[in-house]
C-alpha cells in the first residue's frame, strides 16, 4: 500500500493513503505528540474531517494492537523538521554491561542530552521506555539527539 507523507511545517506530519474500499485516510502527527485519524471526503484533499483524537500514549497503544512497525520511524520523521535533531539506531550486544540491566541505568540522558524513545526488540517496538525496562542483547535503541548526543549514548552502551 502506497503511504503519501506531507510536510506540515510547524504542525508536524501527515500520511496519507487509500484504503481497499476506496476512502482516502490520514493520520496527523503533530509535534506536540498528539495524533489525528482524518478521512477525506471525496476529492477534495482539503475536506477532512477529524475522526479521532489521541495523545502519543494512546497513539502507542492503537499501533501495537495494530502492529505498525512505523512507530519508531515517526520519532526519525519528526526530527526533518528541526534543524539540528537527528535519529540514529543504538544496537545492545549481547553480553554488554547493560544486557540484562535497566534503561535508567545508563544514565543516557543524563550524561548526553539525547533520548532514547524506543526499544526495537525483534518484531516488537516499546515505544516511550521507561527508565524501568530491562534492555537484552539484540535489543535496538532509537535515539534522537545532536550527532554529538547520540554518539554518546552510542560510547555508553558499547561501552
Amino acid at each position: 500500500m502506497d503511504v503519501t507523507e506531507v510536510l506540515l511545517p510547524g504542525v508536524g506530519l501527515r500520511y496519507e493513503f487509500t484504503s481497499r474500499r476506496g476512502d482516502r485516510v490520514g493520520v496527523v502527527a503533530r509535534r506536540t505528540g498528539e495524533f489525528e485519524l482524518v478521512v477525506y471526503a471525496g476529492e477534495d484533499p482539503d475536506q477532512g474531517r477529524a475522526i479521532l483524537q489521541l495523545n502519543s500514549e494512546e497513539a502507542d497503544t492503537v499501533a501495537e494492537i495494530l502492529g505498525a512497525p512505523r512507530i519508531a520511524e515517526r520519532f526519525a520523521d519528526l526530527t526533518k523538521e528541526v534543524p539540528g535533531l537527528l535519529s540514529g539506531q543504538v544496537e545492545v550486544r549481547s553480553g554488554s554491561a547493560y544486557d540484562g540491566r535497566p534503561l535508567g541505568a545508563t544514565r543516557a540522558r543524563t550524561l548526553t542530552g539525547a533520548s532514547i524513545v524506543a526499544i526495537v526488540r525483534g518484531d516488537e517496538v516499546i515505544a516511550s521506555p521507561t527508565p524501568q525496562e530491562v534492555l537484552l542483547g539484540g535489543d535496538v535503541l532509537v535515539v534522537i539527539g545532536t550527532h554529538e548526543g547520540i554518539a554518546g549514548v552510542e560510547q555508553i552502551i558499547r561501552d
